[in-house]
């Protein structure tokens, strides 16, 4: 039985996904990044799903993450890399999780903590984020190297992350990371994992994928680009979001629908009510805009999207209680696209998924 609100999830299509980029990117390994439940997907589930599919270590972007997937009994290699002033690297190195370093203070707790740390240096090569800065570097892999040879820690990894400005913008990035990279090795320093490229990168970028790749939102069967669709990509959607139809109800034209009354039924009509709203994760600025496929047609939000729910102006077409509105999902089956409902918005498909709330049900399949 359906649920009120849920978020069918296909495993299938997530190692499907990951098997589809791991044979274009040729002889690095994939990291799939799980940060964020999995982009709104569910982490652990999306893991499995991901190491099923070939890959060899998964991402995460701090270590409540990381040590969520080893309570769950997930084994595989994790890297995470965002890290607060009260982290707790000792616990991380118990757990098995390699850590990410950005700057010499970092580096320095890693170095302190119980265990022997394994550590990836990242470095800004032209982000403007997280990473040690070009002028920050030479301190850093001098410290580095000081304390690889006192056994505190080891250097295994060696990354930064495109800004994907363009192709310009990309070919300065990866001269930068390679002479840092230069640098670090010179400095006494060995990584044995090297890694640049996210999805973007990944697919047209051959020369930024080193060892290894970090395959985000591609996982989930969307794409990063504007100009290639996931089915241009060979990819596919991994989620479908659908509600219950849970009011039906014949108005007179001139029925002012939701607050404020921007929409107007122009004609006698059917009103339906989705139990969604931006509580759950929908975009309130997709009110009046966003798609969505009822009973095999395809309608818009009619006027604004509310914190539990939004309306759907469906004209004569029929439409019964108990029916299921689709938001979203494969595009292929005849529904909108995540990408869609993005554009509806003003924003992009990853903030789309990763924004469903907790009131939605993961179902998987």
């Amino acid at each position: 039985m359906t649920a009120l609100r849920e978020a069918s999830i296909d495993l299938g299509a997530i190692s499907r996904n990951v098997e589809t980029i791991g044979a274009a990117v040729g002889s690095a390994d994939v990291m799939v990044v799980v940060k964020a439940n999995g982009y709104g997907h569910g982490a652990v589930e999306s893991a499995r799903a991901a190491m099923a599919g070939g890959a060899t270590r998964l991402g995460v972007v701090d270590i409540a993450e990381a040590l969520a997937l080893r309570a769950a009994g997930v084994d595989a290699p994790i890297l995470a890399w965002l890290h607060g002033a009260a982290a707790d690297f000792g616990t991380a190195v118990e757990a098995g999780v390699d850590l990410g370093v950005s700057h010499l203070a970092q580096l320095d707790r890693v170095a302190a903590a119980s265990g022997v740390a394994r550590v990836h240096i990242k470095v800004d090569s032209g982000l403007g984020r997280n990473g040690a800065s070009e002028a920050e570097c030479a301190e850093l892999f001098a410290a580095a190297a000081r304390h690889e040879r006192a056994g505190r820690l080891r250097i295994t990894g060696f990354f930064s992350h495109l800004a994907n400005a363009g192709d310009a913008a990309d070919a300065a990035q990866l001269e930068r990371f390679t002479r840092l990279l230069a640098g670090a090795r010179s400095a006494g320093l060995d990584p044995e994992t090297v890694h640049l490229a996210a999805t973007a990168g990944a697919l047209r970028l051959p020369a930024a994928r080193f060892d290894l790749v970090r395959i985000g939102v591609g996982a989930y069967g969307l794409s990063p680009f504007d100009d290639a669709s996931s089915a241009d990509l060979g990819l596919t959607p991994v989620m479908r979001l659908s509600g219950e139809i849970v009011s039906v109800k014949r108005v007179p034209a001139g029925t002012g629908v939701s607050y404020a009354h921007d929409y107007v039924a122009p004609r006698d009509t059917t009103l339906v009510l989705v139990p969604l709203g931006y509580a759950d994760g929908i975009p309130r600025h997709a009110s009046g805009a966003g798609p969505v496929s009822i009973n095999g047609r395809t309608f818009a939000v009619s006027g604004r999207v509310a914190m539990d729910q939004f309306v759907v102006d469906v004209g004569d077409h029929p439409v019964a209680l108990g029916d299921r509105a689709v938001l979203f999902g494969d595009p292929a089956t005849g529904v909108p696209s995540a990408t869609q409902w993005a554009d509806a918005a003003g924003t992009i498909n990853y903030e789309v998924v990763t924004r469903i709330g907790n009131r939605v049900e993961r179902r998987y399949r």
